[in-house]
Parts: structure tokens; C-alpha cells; sequence
């Protein structure tokens, strides 16, 4: 087991690790839209949606890997009616490579984001 962690991306928050490499299998934790520097981007879905997928990208990256290796992903909304939002920016940034997902709509997400996405990876193995 590898902890992966990449000053790209903002550091966790609480007491765990950006990612997990075991087996050659990335373990990203769910990445919110705050700054390399820990700022929050902006209040609205748009601007925190593609931080969220930059963090992704920057974390992924620090494992050898990108988006195209991208197994799994799971997304927590704030509001499902953002989900048509969202899902434009996600298609920006995964093209034609279309992991599995799931979309969620939950109560409330740290620090009172609107979005928070978690992946799963294989780095290396690009689609």
C-alpha cells in the first residue's frame, strides 16, 4: 500500500490520505472544490466542479495517471437539480472515456460545497 499525495491538489482535511495505491489500484478521496492552497474557488457548482476535476487530475497525475484511467467515480451533489451542470463540466473533462458513476444527492458536504467527487483508477491503463 502507497499513499499518494501531490501539493497540485489541496491537502485532506481531516485525518486521511488525497489517494491509495494498492495492487496498482487508485483509491482517490473524495475531492471538493477548494485550491492547491485550501481556498474555496467560488461558491457556485460551476467554478467548484471543475476545481473538483483539476484535484482529481493533479492527484491522479502524482500516480502516473490521468482522467482516462478513471475506473469508477462517484458524485455527491447539495442540490440534484446542479446534476445537468455538472454533468456538462464531467463531459468537458472525460471526453469520450466514460467511467462508471453514481450521483448522489446528500444533505450537506464539508464545508458547505456544493459538489464533492471521489474516484477509483488504474493508472497507467488509459482507455
Amino acid at each position: 500500500m502507497q499513499i499518494i499525495s501531490t501539493t497540485d491538489a489541496p491537502a485532506a482535511i481531516g485525518p486521511y490520505s488525497q489517494a491509495i495505491l494498492v495492487d496498482g489500484i487508485l483509491y482517490i478521496s473524495g475531492q471538493i472544490g477548494l485550491t492547491p492552497g485550501g481556498e474555496l474557488v467560488a461558491s457556485d457548482v460551476e467554478s467548484q466542479t471543475h476545481q473538483v476535476l483539476k484535484n482529481l487530475s493533479a492527484v491522479l497525475a502524482a500516480a502516473g495517471g490521468s482522467l482516462r484511467d478513471v475506473i469508477k467515480t462517484t458524485i455527491f451533489l447539495a442540490d440534484m437539480d446542479d446534476f445537468a451542470t455538472v454533468n456538462a463540466i464531467y463531459a468537458e473533462y472525460f471526453g469520450d472515456h466514460r467511467p462508471a458513476r453514481s450521483t448522489v444527492a446528500v444533505k450537506t458536504l464539508p464545508k458547505d460545497v456544493r459538489i464533492e467527487i471521489d474516484c477509483i483508477a488504474k493508472p497507467g491503463a488509459g482507455a
